[in-house]
């Protein structure tokens, strides 16, 4: 028998994911959690085999859980069942420890067959985030796209430099620093600098090794 957590803040998805799971002769629900750290809790108690996470939850987001849970629990394994299939949730969420990754619009048999995947230690992941995946490989990653001198000023940025300061720093103009800002905005798919700072220390471009 499989043993399934779901955790999703969404009481109407975790009530039809508890009736499909119940209707499937070789699963059971061990239980149900509507956020992150309920999800971690429970995991630890019950040790599934499977947990279905949500990204999007209060207190403790799908990608911090799933973290967490791969060191509380790590026979436990993690698939992640969200709506969103964009590249970087998929590696965020695979980096973390994540099994395997459906979407909410998956078939019902699908999503079973991913979670008997995921028991068996494999990786299910849904066609479009395989296919996102795919594309991704064939273009230069954000960090690949900026070049030396805007990877120095989002360096900056991470460290809580204004422009003015930039600029001084870099000894270039102030509006030369708008304009690599802007353009790094553009490639990180950001809207502001605490974006783009998160985004520099995720990937370690914070220049904080620098002598």
């Amino acid at each position: 028998m499989i043993r399934v957590v779901i955790a999703d803040d969404h009481g109407l998805v975790r009530a039809g994911l508890e009736q499909l799971l119940a209707n499937a002769e070789d699963m059971e629900v061990a239980g149900m959690a509507a956020s992150g750290r309920d999800a971690v809790r429970l995991a630890e108690e019950q040790q599934p085999d499977v947990v279905l996470m949500d990204l999007s939850m209060p207190d403790l987001d799908g990608i911090g859980a799933t973290r967490e849970l791969r060191r509380r629990a790590p026979d436990t394994q993690v698939v992640v069942l969200t709506s969103f299939s964009d590249r970087d949730r998929i590696l965020d969420a695979l980096d973390a420890g994540a099994t395997g990754y459906l979407l909410k619009d998956a078939e019902p048999d699908e999503l079973l067959r991913g979670i008997r995947a995921a028991a068996r230690g494999e990786s299910p992941l849904a066609p479009k985030a395989a296919q996102a995946l795919i594309t991704s490989r064939r273009r230069p990653s954000p960090q690949q796209q900026l070049t030396d001198r805007e990877q120095e000023i989002l360096a900056l940025i991470a460290q809580g430099q204004p422009n003015k300061v930039i600029a001084q720093q870099l000894d270039i103009a102030e509006k030369t620093v708008k304009n690599h800002v802007s353009r790094i905005f553009q490639v990180l798919d950001v809207t502001d600098r605490t974006q783009a700072a998160l985004w520099a220390q995720r990937h370690g471009l914070t220049g904080d090794s620098r002598g």
